[in-house]
């Protein structure tokens, strides 16, 4: 699929210095840019490339003034990260603008669903669920029954949503994701046999939830595991049941956090953090990848460390654990001058 400067510039809502015909089909880093390529600058320390990239279309931030003659034709807009990301948004539209109903399909006779959405082949999609508008539901996708997912939500190859599940719009939910299945409850009996508890509530995605490949939510035991609007999740997280995660948190790969822990709004979570179960993490939490959480957690905090300490206190201490050896050291000669 080929555009023109002129094209890519009405959609970024930008101005073209150079040629507005020429064409590009590809992305490229600026540089590693070749012709009939499109790349962006805006990190200054990459500018010298502007000057030898062979990209065809380079997007600039309007405050750039060329310095040396330069060869790509620039569109100029007023945040280039911004406007990429934007056209990358634009150009995934573009790629999975699906609609249809393939075959083979199994759609239940008590099923709903909306206009111009898309079911791709060996789709299964369950009892009494409801589909709205322009949602999409790629091959050997599993929609189990009495689920609900609204408009503009798409749901990608080999996810699993089991029952009850309720899903909002503009979701997206990455392939191999399962969402609903059995939180991890068990009780040992006399004998010390571990026997289920049944866990029968479900699992609640607000609107503009992003859920990343082979992560995992588990439906609630009673009411629901509830993931707010605007939340991020990256691949491979485990949600165990109960969990609550507030609006616009993000939440990056491996991690775990345990039962009917609640997380609140605009929290950032690095990569491996480990968080036990029935707690409460504050508003505005930032937490460094690895980190071990096992008490509540107040607003604005920032925890590095297992268990966790304040980010400033773990680089403090930090400093003195490397030096251990040393230190170590100096004290046993101290001893041992001691009774010399």
């Amino acid at each position: 699929m080929k555009f023109t400067a002129q094209q890519i510039a009405g959609i970024l809502e930008g101005d073209v210095v150079g040629n507005p015909d020429v064409e590009v089909s590809k992305l490229s880093k600026i540089e590693e840019g070749f012709e009939g390529s499109l790349t962006f600058l805006a990190n200054p320390k990459y500018t010298n490339y502007i000057y030898t990239t062979n990209a065809s279309v380079t997007i600039v931030n309007k405050s750039f003034v060329a310095e040396n003659e330069i060869k790509t034709t620039l569109i100029k807009v007023e945040d280039a990260y911004e406007a990429f990301s934007k056209l990358l948004e634009y150009y995934n539209q573009v790629k999975n603008n699906k609609e249809g109903i393939e075959s083979p399909v199994y759609i239940s006779d008590s099923a709903r669903y909306g206009e111009s959405i898309y079911l791709g082949a060996f789709a299964y999609i369950g009892e009494n669920v409801v589909i709205g508008d322009h949602v999409k539901i790629f091959p050997n996708a599993y929609i189990g029954d009495n689920v609900t997912i609204d408009d503009n939500t798409s749901v990608f190859s080999g996810a699993k949503i089991y029952s009850e599940t309720i899903i909002g719009k503009n979701c997206v939910i990455h392939s191999g994701a399962i969402i609903g299945a059995d939180g991890f409850g068990f009780a040992p009996n006399g004998n010390g046999v571990y026997k289920k508890v049944p866990q029968i509530g479900n699992v609640i995605l607000e609107d503009f939830v992003d859920v990343g490949a082979a992560t995992t939510i588990d439906r609630a035991t009673l009411g629901s595991t509830i993931i707010r609007k605007g939340v991020k999740l990256d691949n491979q997280i485990q949600i165990a049941h109960n969990v609550e995660i507030g609006k616009n948190t993000v939440i990056a790969a491996q991690t775990g956090i345990a039962g009917s822990t609640k997380i609140g709004e605009n929290c950032q979570i690095g990569g491996q953090v480990g968080i036990v179960g029935h707690i409460t993490i504050g508003n505005n939490v930032k937490i460094q990848a690895q980190s071990g959480i096992g008490r509540h957690v107040k607003d604005n905090e920032v925890l590095q460390g297992s268990p966790a300490i304040p980010y400033g206190d773990y680089n403090k201490s930090y400093v003195h654990f490397k030096n251990l050896p040393t230190i170590v050291k100096n004290i046993n000669d101290l001893e041992k001058n001691k009774w010399e």
